[in-house]
């Protein structure tokens, strides 16, 4: 990789056969920027729904996991945090992509600069609801229970829990969804960094934020929606990138 190359950061791409424009950008940003970075991190719901590892069985998703391997074997070393929608993603599929599956937060010293990384859902405390169902699927032994079922149920229980989703939130109001101030200088301090990177929210942006009178700064990272973007820092900071592939003919 070239000297001074950036660390990249991507989350919320949300992949599924329904987001076609989303795969293409994808495959483009692995075949692209991603093999020429420092490292690159994928901070959850890289997949809209994941149900094991033996989903690799689907073309879409070995298309992904041969592009992810692509990125690793170029030498760029390869990390991947669970989301609220792919937190099932195992070992299997960690060794088949060349990846390094990440705890729920991560400290990088990136230039002098202390940075913590999480996907995002744990700092959303005002969100009661949700924060007892992320408790309870993130059990050991919820988690060995649904692995058991048959892949064809736990697709079915996927589609189910997505659709559920989307009507909790469409009841509830949109500051709950969002990170709690209180929560994000709480993990500031845990992990005395000065800066935090994540996804989930889908509201990209960049915040000052002040812990004890320090100033601190927090980037939000972009979902994959309508097109795809990352972070990349370097020495010279922070800036937002975007993959633009090329349409098909």
């Amino acid at each position: 990789m070239p000297s001074g190359a950036p660390t990249l950061f991507l989350s919320d791409l949300h992949l599924s056969p329904e987001r076609p424009e989303a795969l293409r950008a994808f495959h483009a940003f692995a075949a692209g920027p991603a093999r020429e970075a420092a490292a690159v991190y994928l901070l959850g719901d890289v997949f809209d729904w994941w149900v094991g590892d033996d989903q690799m069985r689907e073309p879409f998703v070995a298309r992904i996991v041969e592009s992810l391997r692509g990125i690793a074997d170029a030498g760029v070393p390869l990390y991947i945090a669970h989301g609220n929608r792919d937190f099932l993603m195992g070992p299997r599929l960690a060794a088949a992509a060349g990846a390094t599956l990440v705890p729920e937060y991560v400290v990088l010293d990136l230039h002098g600069i202390r940075t913590v990384l999480c996907h995002g859902d744990s700092l959303c405390t005002d969100d009661v609801d949700y924060q007892a169902y992320r408790a309870r699927m993130r059990n050991p032994a919820m988690q060995a229970r649904l692995l058991r079922l048959p892949y064809f149920l736990r697709r079915i229980i996927a589609r189910w829990l997505q659709r559920k989703s989307r009507d909790m939130k469409a009841l509830k109001p949109e500051s709950i969804m969002d990170v709690a101030p209180d929560t994000v200088a709480a993990t500031f301090r845990r992990h005395d960094a000065q800066r935090m990177i994540h996804g989930h929210t889908h509201r990209p942006a960049r915040h000052e934020v002040d812990v004890d009178g320090a100033r601190r700064e927090r980037y939000v990272l972009a979902d994959w929606h309508d097109r795809g973007r990352y972070l990349a820092v370097d020495e010279g900071g922070a800036n937002e990138r975007e993959i633009v592939p090329q349409r098909r003919p």
